[in-house]
């Protein structure tokens, strides 16, 4: 045998009867209770549920050892239609949660905040009124570079960069003339 048959791996196995157990199936093991696989059957077939979430219902189903022998990981990958990478991190994720099925399914949250914005409502306010007031002596009217430089002066405005003046004054519509 030379290991590749229609691009999926295989393994071969010591007795044709028997299904290899994979090592992620060992490392991370699967084990619903008869509660959690109901629910992840329910959110398979019923209601409206975001595609991924389904997908990682599904895989938690198919990788489920406490109905029985469970498929090899390239057969489960095949039916479902994922790749064996996402069947080993759902059954990692699985296992970090603690088994918790909700958490495994749903969408993770960021380990860090979004970083905020350094353009506030009076940043922008104080941006739009340099941009309308007079150029300084010399210049026919404000450029981006020119209002970049201004603002560096301004001690309570937030160094911004030309680009994001440009955003500013665009979203409000604000033409240099």
């Amino acid at each position: 045998m030379s290991g590749w048959e229609v691009g999926v791996w295989q393994i071969p196995s010591p007795s044709p009867d028997r299904t290899v157990v994979m090592r992620s199936q060992k490392k991370w093991p699967v084990r619903l209770t008869v509660r959690d696989r109901e629910e992840l059957v329910r959110v398979t077939t019923a209601g409206v549920r975001g595609a991924s979430v389904i997908m990682r219902a599904r895989v938690l189903l198919a990788l489920d050892t406490s109905v029985g022998e469970v498929d090899s990981k390239e057969v489960i990958a095949t039916r479902l239609g994922v790749s064996g990478e996402t069947l080993r991190l759902v059954a990692k994720r699985f296992t970090e949660t603690g088994g918790d099925v909700h958490a495994t399914i749903a969408r993770k949250k960021r380990d860090l905040p979004p970083v905020p914005s350094p353009v506030t409502g009076e940043v922008e306010a104080r941006l739009i009124a340099m941009a309308c007031s007079q150029p300084p002596q010399g210049y026919a009217r404000w450029s981006l570079r020119l209002l970049e430089k201004h603002v560096a002066l301004v001690e309570d405005i937030p160094d911004l960069d030309h680009s994001t003046i440009g955003r500013v004054l665009k979203k409000r519509n604000c033409a240099l003339t």
